[in-house]
């Protein structure tokens, strides 16, 4: 028995608030990009454009991952999105470096993993998807 093995049983709850804090901070992004808030955003609002949709992207589904509601198809479609960022926004300004700290595409690489780990591992024990499937878990 390892000197952690007293936390597997707490895996489940850690893993919920793992997803609620990614999603709580991912949804930042969208209402920067929709409402200015909390920062001004970098330019004017257009639904019809890439930021806009990503804008969107961010808010909704970044509020399906803080209930756990549809987490893995919204993970699956996040960790997409964040991918693409990190290789259109991120990787063209590291050309000269493929480093994330370079060229500053820390939180596109994180938050593509963490959607990536969410899509395999489910949305833990606090989920609207658990009442969906019948599965309530207690706290």
């Amino acid at each position: 028995m390892s000197l952690f093995s007293r936390f597997d049983g707490h895996a489940p709850k850690v893993l919920s608030g793992l997803r609620i804090v990614a999603g709580l901070m991912f949804m930042q992004h969208g209402t920067q990009k929709i409402f200015s808030f909390p920062a001004e955003a970098m330019g004017p609002f257009n639904i019809a454009s890439q930021m806009g949709i990503g804008g969107v992207l961010e808010l909704v589904g970044g509020a399906l991952i803080v209930l756990g509601l549809f987490t893995r198809p919204v993970a699956f479609i996040l960790s997409g999105m964040m991918a693409v960022a990190y290789f259109q926004m991120h990787w063209q300004f590291g050309a000269a470096s493929p480093f994330p700290l370079v060229n500053h595409g820390e939180l596109a690489a994180l938050y593509c993993w963490v959607f990536l780990y969410l899509v395999f591992a489910g949305p833990g024990a606090w989920a609207v998807d658990n009442y969906l499937n019948g599965r309530r878990n207690r706290f």
